[in-house]
């Protein structure tokens, strides 16, 4: 493959290369959340920013954790891990933000991802349908077990990823708008937890490569809730999820030594 970075050393689009990030790897959408992560690390310190990908790196009980942004949807967020995993990482946690499904799912909980629907395209490229969207056991199971230790409000569950974002909330004024209502409903009465846009590439791609990856995402609100007059404010703050993502990384780094 050509190298099309300007500095051969570097990766092109997240403009880093070996030795610079860790082999655990936490990926906020927003470039704009990698400081507040990056300020639960040791020591952390900028490492690039190009693009939508702006990474930091520092060390957690002793070891080398980054903290890479993705972008929005699965093209930005595959192309991160994969140039992450050419750097030297193998082990990743999405943090981000969605929209509650199931009516239980209210808005400042968490949902953990056991698997996701690939309503999108990006995943398409890597694997036949068939094959399942799925996070790595010990890393859901570590996310799990935070959420637990902090008493922070979650679920666990299936979420819908999508590449359109007003064809979930608009989905009568697109042409195509019959099939989205049509595969909404039928991920409500499957009991989908949440929706959002990354996680069914990020399992996808992990799957490919041979690495490990989850997901824990913040639920901003829920238009399901909204539609049935339920309780339903709108929660920004992804603090919670940040702090079970860094409690996961611990709890793998220390399994990982044993």
């Amino acid at each position: 493959m050509i190298n099309y970075s300007e500095n051969e050393g570097k990766q092109y689009h997240i403009q880093v290369g070996k030795g610079d990030v860790g082999r655990y790897v936490i990926l906020p959408g927003d470039p704009k959340r990698c400081a507040l992560i990056a300020k639960y690390l040791d020591s952390p310190v900028l490492m690039a920013d190009n693009r939508e990908y702006v990474t930091y790196t520092g060390t957690l009980d002793g070891a080398k954790v980054s903290v890479t942004s993705t972008g929005i949807g699965g093209p930005s967020a595959s192309i991160a891990m994969e140039e992450l995993v050419m750097s030297g990482a193998d082990t990743f946690i999405r943090i981000g933000t969605s929209g509650g499904m199931d009516l239980e799912v209210k808005s400042g909980d968490l949902v953990i991802a056991n698997g996701a629907i690939r309503a999108e395209g990006t995943s398409r490229e890597y694997a036949p349908i068939e094959f399942p969207a799925v996070p790595d056991f010990d890393v859901t199971n570590a996310l799990v077990g935070a959420a637990k230790e902090l008493k922070m409000p979650y679920h666990v569950g299936v979420v819908q990823c999508k590449d359109s974002f007003y064809g979930q909330h608009s989905p009568k004024t697109k042409p195509a708008g019959y099939e989205l209502l049509n595969k909404w409903d039928a991920w409500l009465k499957l009991g989908c937890k949440a929706s959002e846009m990354e996680s069914a590439a990020l399992f996808i791609v992990a799957s490919s490569l041979k690495v490990r990856a989850g997901s824990v995402l913040l639920v901003l609100a829920n238009q399901e809730r909204a539609k049935q007059g339920l309780e339903n404010p709108i929660v920004h703050d992804t603090d919670a999820a940040i702090r079970v993502a860094i409690e996961a990384v611990r709890e793998l780094i220390q399994k990982d030594k044993k």
